[in-house]
Protein backbone atom coordinates (compact mmCIF):
# COMPACT_ATOMS: atom_id res chain seq x y z
CA UNK A 1 0.00 0.00 0.00
CA UNK A 2 1.45 3.37 -1.03
CA UNK A 3 1.72 6.06 1.60
CA UNK A 4 0.28 9.38 0.53
CA UNK A 5 0.96 12.68 2.28
CA UNK A 6 -1.92 14.26 4.21
CA UNK A 7 -4.05 16.47 2.00
CA UNK A 8 -3.51 19.45 4.28
CA UNK A 9 0.30 19.22 4.29
CA UNK A 10 1.69 22.27 2.50
CA UNK A 11 4.57 21.78 0.10
CA UNK A 12 7.21 24.48 -0.22
CA UNK A 13 7.04 26.09 -3.69
CA UNK A 14 10.11 25.25 -5.78
CA UNK A 15 11.01 28.91 -6.35
CA UNK A 16 10.91 29.50 -2.59
CA UNK A 17 13.21 26.54 -1.96
CA UNK A 18 15.66 27.96 -4.54
CA UNK A 19 15.53 31.39 -2.89
CA UNK A 20 16.23 29.79 0.50
CA UNK A 21 19.22 27.87 -0.89
CA UNK A 22 20.70 30.99 -2.50
CA UNK A 23 20.04 32.97 0.69
CA UNK A 24 21.94 30.33 2.65
CA UNK A 25 24.79 30.50 0.14
CA UNK A 26 25.02 34.25 0.79
CA UNK A 27 24.76 33.83 4.57
CA UNK A 28 27.55 31.25 4.60
CA UNK A 29 29.88 33.50 2.60
CA UNK A 30 29.88 31.61 -0.70
CA UNK A 31 29.02 34.93 -2.30
CA UNK A 32 29.97 38.39 -1.02
CA UNK A 33 28.90 41.92 -1.89
CA UNK A 34 29.44 42.67 -5.57
CA UNK A 35 29.75 39.03 -6.63
CA UNK A 36 27.84 37.96 -9.70
CA UNK A 37 25.53 34.98 -9.33
CA UNK A 38 25.52 32.19 -11.91
CA UNK A 39 23.33 32.89 -14.93
CA UNK A 40 19.66 31.97 -14.96
CA UNK A 41 20.50 29.08 -17.29
CA UNK A 42 23.21 27.80 -14.92
CA UNK A 43 20.90 28.09 -11.92
CA UNK A 44 18.13 26.34 -13.83
CA UNK A 45 20.53 23.44 -14.52
CA UNK A 46 21.66 23.37 -10.89
CA UNK A 47 18.13 23.09 -9.53
CA UNK A 48 16.58 21.14 -12.40
CA UNK A 49 13.92 23.76 -13.14
CA UNK A 50 13.05 26.19 -15.91
CA UNK A 51 14.40 29.73 -16.07
CA UNK A 52 11.02 31.23 -15.16
CA UNK A 53 11.19 29.50 -11.75
CA UNK A 54 14.73 30.78 -11.21
CA UNK A 55 13.64 34.28 -12.18
CA UNK A 56 10.84 34.11 -9.59
CA UNK A 57 13.34 33.15 -6.88
CA UNK A 58 15.73 35.95 -7.85
CA UNK A 59 12.89 38.48 -7.82
CA UNK A 60 12.18 37.51 -4.23
CA UNK A 61 15.83 38.08 -3.27
CA UNK A 62 15.72 41.45 -5.02
CA UNK A 63 12.68 42.41 -2.90
CA UNK A 64 14.65 41.46 0.22
CA UNK A 65 17.53 43.70 -0.82
CA UNK A 66 20.04 40.83 -1.07
CA UNK A 67 20.37 40.83 -4.86
CA UNK A 68 20.15 43.37 -7.67
CA UNK A 69 19.74 42.59 -11.35
CA UNK A 70 20.98 44.47 -14.40
CA UNK A 71 19.47 43.78 -17.80
CA UNK A 72 22.02 42.04 -19.96
CA UNK A 73 24.54 41.78 -17.11
CA UNK A 74 22.97 39.35 -14.65
CA UNK A 75 22.30 39.23 -10.90
CA UNK A 76 24.70 40.60 -8.30
CA UNK A 77 24.95 40.34 -4.52
CA UNK A 78 24.15 43.64 -2.81
CA UNK A 79 24.39 42.59 0.83
CA UNK A 80 26.12 39.97 2.94
CA UNK A 81 25.39 39.19 6.61
CA UNK A 82 26.43 41.88 9.07
CA UNK A 83 28.65 40.75 11.93
CA UNK A 84 26.92 41.75 15.15
CA UNK A 85 28.63 40.96 18.47
CA UNK A 86 26.51 40.36 21.56
CA UNK A 87 28.36 40.60 24.85
CA UNK A 88 28.50 42.77 27.96
CA UNK A 89 28.59 45.97 25.88
CA UNK A 90 26.00 45.90 23.09
CA UNK A 91 25.97 49.17 21.13
CA UNK A 92 24.02 49.23 17.87
CA UNK A 93 25.80 52.09 16.07
CA UNK A 94 29.26 51.04 17.23
CA UNK A 95 28.69 47.42 16.21
CA UNK A 96 27.62 48.30 12.68
CA UNK A 97 30.36 50.87 12.13
CA UNK A 98 32.90 48.28 13.30
CA UNK A 99 31.50 45.91 10.66
CA UNK A 100 31.94 48.58 7.98
CA UNK A 101 28.20 49.26 7.67
CA UNK A 102 26.21 52.48 7.84
CA UNK A 103 23.82 52.29 10.83
CA UNK A 104 20.38 53.85 10.89
CA UNK A 105 17.33 53.53 13.11
CA UNK A 106 13.73 54.32 12.25
CA UNK A 107 11.53 55.12 15.24
CA UNK A 108 8.13 53.45 14.91
CA UNK A 109 6.67 54.05 18.36
CA UNK A 110 7.45 55.75 21.69
CA UNK A 111 4.78 55.54 24.37
CA UNK A 112 4.17 55.21 28.09
CA UNK A 113 2.20 52.29 29.52
CA UNK A 114 1.97 50.03 32.56
CA UNK A 115 4.47 47.21 32.95
CA UNK A 116 3.22 43.65 32.70
CA UNK A 117 4.21 41.15 35.37
CA UNK A 118 7.04 39.72 33.25
CA UNK A 119 8.36 43.15 32.23
CA UNK A 120 8.24 44.33 35.82
CA UNK A 121 10.20 41.29 36.96
CA UNK A 122 12.89 41.91 34.34
CA UNK A 123 13.18 45.58 35.32
CA UNK A 124 12.90 44.90 39.07
CA UNK A 125 9.87 47.14 39.52
CA UNK A 126 6.28 46.52 40.60
CA UNK A 127 3.77 45.28 38.05
CA UNK A 128 1.70 48.17 36.76
CA UNK A 129 4.42 50.78 37.23
CA UNK A 130 4.85 53.15 34.25
CA UNK A 131 7.42 52.24 31.64
CA UNK A 132 8.53 53.79 28.35
CA UNK A 133 8.25 51.60 25.27
CA UNK A 134 10.65 52.36 22.40
CA UNK A 135 9.95 50.38 19.22
CA UNK A 136 11.72 50.72 15.89
CA UNK A 137 13.58 49.34 12.89
CA UNK A 138 17.36 48.92 12.66
CA UNK A 139 19.03 49.21 9.25
CA UNK A 140 22.50 48.56 7.85
CA UNK A 141 23.36 50.43 4.64
CA UNK A 142 19.66 51.10 4.18
CA UNK A 143 18.68 47.42 4.45
CA UNK A 144 16.39 46.44 7.37
CA UNK A 145 18.13 43.92 9.62
CA UNK A 146 16.12 43.93 12.85
CA UNK A 147 13.10 45.15 14.76
CA UNK A 148 13.73 46.22 18.35
CA UNK A 149 11.57 46.86 21.40
CA UNK A 150 13.14 48.48 24.47
CA UNK A 151 11.40 49.10 27.79
CA UNK A 152 12.63 51.59 30.40
CA UNK A 153 11.41 52.16 33.99
CA UNK A 154 10.10 55.73 34.15
CA UNK A 155 10.37 55.83 37.95
CA UNK A 156 14.18 55.62 37.58
CA UNK A 157 14.60 57.32 34.23
CA UNK A 158 12.33 60.35 34.15
CA UNK A 159 12.38 62.03 30.75
CA UNK A 160 13.77 59.00 28.89
CA UNK A 161 10.88 59.16 26.40
CA UNK A 162 11.68 62.74 25.40
CA UNK A 163 15.40 61.92 25.19
CA UNK A 164 14.71 58.95 22.91
CA UNK A 165 12.46 61.05 20.67
CA UNK A 166 15.21 63.65 20.36
CA UNK A 167 18.24 61.43 19.72
CA UNK A 168 16.91 58.03 18.63
CA UNK A 169 19.93 56.52 20.41
CA UNK A 170 19.51 54.46 23.56
CA UNK A 171 23.06 55.26 24.72
CA UNK A 172 22.60 59.02 24.26
CA UNK A 173 19.13 58.98 25.82
CA UNK A 174 20.39 57.12 28.88
CA UNK A 175 23.22 59.64 29.26
CA UNK A 176 20.68 62.44 29.06
CA UNK A 177 18.88 61.02 32.11
CA UNK A 178 22.02 60.34 34.15
CA UNK A 179 23.15 56.84 33.06
CA UNK A 180 26.68 57.35 31.79
CA UNK A 181 27.41 53.66 31.24
CA UNK A 182 25.57 50.36 31.19
CA UNK A 183 26.29 46.71 30.45
CA UNK A 184 24.37 43.62 29.41
CA UNK A 185 23.41 41.45 32.38
CA UNK A 186 21.77 38.64 30.43
CA UNK A 187 20.97 37.58 26.87
CA UNK A 188 18.67 34.85 25.60
CA UNK A 189 18.50 33.81 21.93
CA UNK A 190 15.44 32.07 20.47
CA UNK A 191 14.48 31.06 16.92
CA UNK A 192 11.00 32.32 15.98
CA UNK A 193 8.88 32.78 12.85
CA UNK A 194 8.03 36.20 11.46
CA UNK A 195 4.47 37.36 11.89
CA UNK A 196 2.74 39.47 9.23
CA UNK A 197 3.78 42.83 10.73
CA UNK A 198 7.42 41.79 11.26
CA UNK A 199 7.58 40.42 7.72
CA UNK A 200 6.34 43.74 6.33
CA UNK A 201 8.94 45.80 8.21
CA UNK A 202 11.86 43.45 7.55
CA UNK A 203 10.98 42.76 3.88
CA UNK A 204 10.72 39.03 4.45
CA UNK A 205 7.90 36.52 4.06
CA UNK A 206 5.49 35.69 6.85
CA UNK A 207 6.80 32.63 8.75
CA UNK A 208 10.38 33.23 7.58
CA UNK A 209 12.89 32.47 10.37
CA UNK A 210 13.96 35.25 12.72
CA UNK A 211 16.39 35.17 15.63
CA UNK A 212 15.04 36.86 18.74
CA UNK A 213 17.42 38.27 21.33
CA UNK A 214 16.04 39.09 24.78
CA UNK A 215 18.27 40.97 27.20
CA UNK A 216 18.50 43.13 30.30
CA UNK A 217 20.92 46.05 30.59
CA UNK A 218 22.01 47.35 34.00
CA UNK A 219 23.80 50.46 35.27
CA UNK A 220 27.10 50.39 37.12
CA UNK A 221 25.29 49.49 40.35
CA UNK A 222 23.63 46.49 38.73
CA UNK A 223 20.17 48.08 38.60
CA UNK A 224 18.13 47.27 35.48
CA UNK A 225 17.70 50.25 33.16
CA UNK A 226 16.50 48.53 29.98
CA UNK A 227 14.65 45.35 29.08
CA UNK A 228 14.71 44.71 25.36
CA UNK A 229 13.86 42.29 22.60
CA UNK A 230 15.29 42.34 19.09
CA UNK A 231 14.09 40.31 16.12
CA UNK A 232 16.92 39.83 13.63
CA UNK A 233 16.38 38.80 10.01
CA UNK A 234 18.29 35.53 10.24
CA UNK A 235 19.96 35.73 6.83
CA UNK A 236 21.21 39.32 7.23
CA UNK A 237 23.04 39.15 10.56
CA UNK A 238 25.74 36.91 11.97
CA UNK A 239 25.51 37.08 15.76
CA UNK A 240 28.75 36.60 17.67
CA UNK A 241 28.60 35.89 21.39
CA UNK A 242 31.50 37.48 23.26
CA UNK A 243 32.47 38.09 26.89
Amino acid sequence: MRNTPPANRRRTPVWQAIATTLRNDISEGRYTSGDKLPTEAQLADRFGVNRHTVRHALSHLVEEGLVRTRRGAGAFITATPTDYPIGKRVRFHENLRAAGRRPDRKVLQIEQRAATKGEAQALDIAAGEPICLYFGLSQADGVPIALFESLFPLSRLKGIDAALAESGSVTQALKAVGIDDYTRASTRLTAVLADASQALHLHVRESDPLLRSTGVNVDLDGTPVEYGRTWFAGDRVTLTISD
